[in-house]
């Protein structure tokens, strides 16, 4: 068979077995669609299809075909960080800084500390610190892999739950956003080559510029014409990211954080990402599934796995409880916020591809921080919608 031919039926596989699973099984309370791709693209990778089944493995996932697979999934995931870092309210934050700025360092603190308490116990061990890695970049790494909050697939479940445009709601992305910012800032940190500072700084000078060009540009454009100026200046800042040394998924934020999502649409801006999760993401999941390893035994990863996920959920229900009595808020809502606070999601898929590109962590690593995205997003709905349900009973009755 053709190199095309084996390539269209990698593609029917990536998008026909999760949407049966999905629909089949009716796991949409536990596991959405989107969770399901991800659970798939790690069935699909070498530590499951590939030792069961490797002829079959071997057939389909040639070199050429991941190849390809590739590229769509760089494009993917670049417009789906973009439109991520695009979802950013920073106004709305600012209005309220003082109860975001309080929830949001402490989500991201507690959390993080407990991650690099876990990380330093892996380090002790053989075969998760990535090649390339200082021993205190694969510390904060893994410390923000549990500090992080998927900001995109929050609005997704708020979504389903009905309560993304309620105050609660609104709340909560103002927590996630100051997060994302924080969380993409440290990455660039524990990103930085000291060999190529000078490409760094002159990236950063020259991108700090641009943005005041493009945000002048964008605000004087026609509607119609601002996508394609929008998907060029994400095209450019990946680039020079890159070439900076960064990664191109951080430009890709970046050239989407500092524009303002009303010139898009809010509407548009929604369709776009249900757009790119229907159409590209799924591609991304299978190449990230192709991406896990299980080199040091299975039950050693699903151990990291869960050592990694109790200090998520622990730091960000400790988090929220505390922020809960500094400010004030009603019983039970900061189980509530914390709950959906500690959702993983795509975002900390992302963030685990980025360390292991850059060899920070080893595959093994990367399949826990996968596994570990993967058992966190499961958990909101079934645990949050019941304390809703609660929650509106008790206002009813109250009423």
């Amino acid at each position: 068979m053709t190199t095309t031919e084996i390539f269209l039926i990698a593609m029917a596989i990536i998008f026909t077995v999760p949407y049966l699973v999905w629909r089949l099984g009716r796991t949409d309370y536990v596991a959405p669609l989107v969770v399901v791709q991800i659970i798939m693209g790690v069935v699909l990778g070498p530590g499951v299809l590939g030792r069961f089944f490797p002829e079959y493995h071997a057939f389909v996932f040639t070199a050429p075909v991941v190849q390809s697979l590739n590229g769509l999934a760089w494009w993917a995931v670049s417009l789906f960080v973009f439109i991520a870092g695009l979802e950013l309210d920073l106004g709305m934050t600012w209005r309220h800084r003082r109860e975001t700025s309080i929830t949001a360092a402490l989500s991201l603190g507690m959390p993080l500390i407990l991650g690099c308490a876990v990380a330093f116990v892996l380090m002790t061990m053989g075969g998760w610190l990535g090649p390339a890695a200082q021993p205190w970049q694969f510390v904060a790494g893994v410390g923000m892999g549990c500090a992080v909050t998927a900001l995109p697939i929050i609005i997704l479940l708020m979504e389903k739950m009905d309560i993304l445009r309620q105050p609660l709601g609104q709340r909560v992305l103002r927590y996630a956003s100051l997060d994302d910012v924080a969380i993409w800032a440290v990455l660039a940190v524990i990103l930085m080559d000291w060999a190529r500072v000078g490409r760094q700084v002159a990236f950063l000078a020259l991108f700090a510029l641009a943005t005041w060009g493009v945000r002048r540009l964008l605000a004087r454009l026609p509607a119609a014409d601002r996508w394609y100026v929008g998907i060029v200046w994400l095209i450019l800042v990946a680039l020079g990211a890159d070439w900076a040394g960064l990664h191109y998924m951080v430009g890709a934020f970046l050239a989407g954080a500092v524009l303002e999502a009303r010139w898009f649409g809010q509407a548009q801006v929604d369709q776009l990402r249900h757009h790119v999760l229907l159409v590209m993401m799924p591609v991304f999941f299978l190449s990230t599934g192709l991406r896990t390893q299980w080199d040091i035994g299975g039950a050693a990863v699903f151990l990291g796995a869960a050592m990694l996920l109790a200090a998520s959920v622990t730091g960000k229900l400790l988090a929220a409880r505390m922020a809960g009595r500094v400010l004030g808020w009603p019983p039970g809502e900061a189980a509530t916020i914390g709950w959906l606070l500690q959702t993983k999601g795509l975002i900390e898929i992302i963030f685990a591809n980025i360390l292991l590109d850059k060899k920070i962590i080893t595959h093994e690593t990367f399949t826990a921080l996968l596994l570990m995205a993967v058992f966190s997003t499961m958990l909101t709905v079934p645990i949050v919608y019941p304390r809703l349900q609660k929650a509106r009973e008790r206002l009813k009755r109250a009423g």
